[in-house]
């Protein structure tokens, strides 16, 4: 019987610094990715997590600036807050119960209306703070303990317009949803500890966020979306439309001058075109000159359904049409093709490949399911790398059972200390690696 259940992801315990919990927290917000998609940090702790959030996003970064408007014989005690563009939230029972009067109440507004500027002119400079208006807005903290300022954040990025409202942050009390869950439109944490007692006991290096740091993330983050923008217009990726069953699939196709050959990508379950971890490795393979093709195997209502991440047949069938559509078009046409598959993914390039008159030239399986395709491996005569993590040690029991299934040329790679997701450093750089030498090496044969 084929096995449907999910495998793992690591949940982790603890964070190496605020960099490692961004990168940690990208995983998950994957679905977001692209325009019209916002990351908001809040300074300063929440700006080097909400950089590699923004990074993995391809979305820009900017800061929520939020000043809390203290009650004036109890500062600690908010009446309300003030962000940017005149944005202005009041807390009217505690204004009621503290007796505060109007012109108590705009003196505290007007001192932190110049503390927000002044901080704004620091972190910025010249740069206008990034328009929110009908956008979906990621709000990105290092963390959550009482609340109060993730709320004041969502609440000003929703007078400033954002059409959607995400909040995330690395590490929260397992009770946040009942504190923040009417704030925001989503909320995604990976670490909600029911011995939460602060957000610093979580990370390994909790030093403070000096303001030069600030400055600099935003600053590469402008130059970043600048590049992009700049890369976009010459033609580095182009976004494609897959007729298929469902209607139209979403992907973005890369081909490099000169390409030997092109890879299309199968992503895992929960995944979709915008995975940073096939991001990276699709760059890596149109460095080594390969040109790929990321798409979405389901549409967004498909993939609500747990169910249909599971079904190879649908997900391959999917391959199958994208692989017609490609290879039809003019510029990829005639080029050597190969599938690249994640998890459940590589059940889906490995059905493929078996399909007869398919004329893949090589696959390659990262962390895959291989299982799910069992009834078919018989038939796939497209060479096949398969790399496993050392410490994923269920799924590399599986990939060895299904490589003695096969009987095409076919490879074991296993990657030292990688777990199932190759998050560890370096890990993902040798999958790439590996990968690229085996799409040139049998796309080139292909060609010959």
């Amino acid at each position: 019987m084929t096995d449907h259940r999910t495998y793992p992801e690591p949940y982790p315990d603890h964070y190496t610094d605020r960099r490692d919990a961004g990168r940690r927290l990208a995983e998950r917000l994957g679905r977001f990715a692209g325009p019209p998609l916002v990351v908001l940090g809040l300074p300063r702790g929440g700006i080097p997590v909400a950089a590699p959030v923004a990074e993995a996003l391809r979305a820009p970064l900017d800061v929520c600036l939020v000043r809390k408007l203290g009650v004036p014989f109890q500062p600690e005690l908010g009446m309300g807050a003030v962000g940017e563009d005149g944005v202005r939230v009041v807390n009217d029972r505690v204004v009621r119960m503290g007796g505060i009067s109007d012109d108590e109440l705009a003196a505290v507004e007007a001192y932190e209306r110049a503390v927000l500027e002044e901080r704004a002119r620091l972190y910025r400079g010249e740069r206008a703070p990034e328009p929110l208006t009908g956008r979906t807005v990621v709000v990105v903290d290092d963390g959550v303990a009482t609340g109060s300022t993730a709320r004041a954040a969502c609440r000003i990025a929703r007078a400033r317009g954002a059409a959607r409202l995400v909040l995330a942050v690395p590490v929260a009390p397992a009770n946040w949803t009942d504190l923040l869950g009417d704030e925001a439109d989503e909320l995604v944490c990976p670490l909600t500890p029911p011995g939460f007692s602060a957000v610093g006991q979580f990370y390994t290096d909790f030093a403070q966020t000096e303001d030069a740091e600030v400055v600099d993330c935003l600053a590469r983050a402008a130059r970043r979306i600048r590049a992009e923008a700049a890369g976009a217009a010459d033609g580095e990726g182009t976004e494609v439309v897959i007729p298929s069953g469902a209607g139209v699939l979403a992907g973005v196709l890369a081909v490099p001058p000169g390409a030997t050959g092109i890879v299309l990508f199968a992503h895992g379950s929960g995944s979709s075109r915008h995975s940073p971890r096939n991001r990276r490795v699709a760059a890596g393979l149109n460095r080594a000159g390969l040109g790929t093709l990321l798409f979405d195997l389901l549409t967004d209502a498909e993939a609500a359904d747990r169910g249909n991440v599971f079904d190879t047949p649908l997900l391959a069938g999917r391959l199958t049409d994208a692989t017609r559509r490609l290879t039809g078009a003019p510029g990829p046409a005639g080029l050597p093709f190969g599938y690249f598959g994640a998890s459940t993914g590589a059940a889906a390039a490995l059905w493929a490949a078996a399909e007869p008159g398919n004329r893949c030239a090589a696959v390659v399986s990262r962390g895959g399911r291989p299982d799910l395709a069992a009834d078919r491996l018989p038939a796939v005569t497209a060479p096949t790398l398969f790399v496993v993590g050392g410490a994923d040690s269920w799924v590399l029991e599986a990939n060895r059972r299904a490589r003695a299934e096969l009987r095409t040329e076919s490879e074991l790679l296993v990657v030292d200390g990688a777990g199932h997701l190759f998050e560890e450093p370096g890990t993902l750089e040798q999958v790439t690696d590996a990968a690229a030498r085996w799409f040139t090496t049998h796309f080139t044969a292909a060609a010959a």
